[in-house]
C-alpha cells in the first residue's frame, strides 16, 4: 500500500472560533497553531498546507502564568544603530493584546514559507465580536 499525499483538491478548509477568555496564552496559540497547520486533520502532511481558518476572541482576557505579565519582554529592532525597542508585556496587553496573541502563535508555526501562509488564515480580536459571521464558523473548546 502506497503512502496518501493529499492534493490542493483533497483540502476543505473550515472556519474554527478559540475564545480565549480566561485561558492562558500558551494554550491558546499552541492550539490555534495546530488548527492553522492541520495537525488535527487525518489527511496532515507536514509539506502541504491543509491547515483551517481560526479566529481567536476576547484576546485581552487571556492569563500570563507566573510572573510573565512584569518580566516577559517583546523586542523590536527599527533598522537604525541604537534604536532597540523593547515593550513589556504589562504594556502590551493593555495596549494592544490582539498583537500578543498574534506574536505568540507566530512563535509556533514553523518559519517558512507554509508557516507564513498559515499566519494569513489568522484573525484576532481583542472583544467578543468578530466580522466573519458569514463564514458560518464552528467554535472549537480548548
Amino acid at each position: 500500500m502506497s503512502t496518501f499525499m493529499p492534493k490542493a483538491a483533497d483540502i476543505s478548509r473550515k472556519w474554527y472560533v478559540l475564545d480565549a477568555a480566561g485561558q492562558p496564552l500558551g494554550k491558546v496559540a499552541a492550539q490555534a497553531a495546530t488548527l492553522l497547520r492541520g495537525k488535527h486533520k487525518p489527511i496532515f502532511a507536514p509539506h502541504v498546507d491543509c491547515g483551517d481558518f481560526v479566529i481567536i476572541v476576547n484576546a485581552a482576557q487571556t492569563v500570563l502564568t507566573g510572573k510573565k505579565l512584569q518580566q516577559k519582554k517583546y523586542q523590536r529592532h527599527t533598522g537604525y544603530i541604537g534604536h532597540l525597542k523593547t515593550v513589556g508585556y504589562d504594556t502590551l496587553m493593555k495596549t494592544r493584546p490582539d498583537f500578543a496573541v498574534q506574536l505568540a502563535v507566530k512563535g509556533m508555526v514553523p518559519s517558512t514559507t507554509l508557516g507564513r501562509k498559515a499566519l494569513t488564515r489568522l484573525r484576532v480580536y481583542a472583544g467578543a465580536e468578530h466580522q466573519q459571521q458569514a463564514q458560518k464558523p464552528e467554535a472549537w473548546a480548548l
